[in-house]
């Protein structure tokens, strides 16, 4: 069961909050919007993502890499090497 499991609904919901961000910065790009206007909208769409890449990443902590850890051995070190490349990730986007 994935970590997010019990949230997937309230997830799933943001995602699409955030799909139609997106679908609002392709209709400013054909609707020739001020750039600034553009941007500012990027802006808003890379923090909701970043936001829900946190709350994701703190389930995944809570949930598998706790989980892992009380079973201990290879598992439990892949599992924070996992965590450990995926916050990598987030901090360098």
């Amino acid at each position: 069961m994935a970590g997010y499991s019990n949230n997937k609904e309230r997830h799933l919901q943001r995602l699409r909050r955030i799909e139609g961000q997106v679908r609002g910065l392709q209709r400013m790009v054909d609707e020739d919007k001020y750039c600034i206007d553009v941007l500012t909208q990027v802006s808003a769409v890379t923090r909701a993502l970043q936001s829900f890449s946190l709350e994701l990443l703190d389930e995944h902590m809570a949930g598998c890499m706790v989980e892992a850890a009380a079973k201990g051995g290879r598992e439990a070190d892949e599992k924070v090497r996992e965590a450990s490349e995926a916050i990598a990730r987030l901090v360098r986007s």
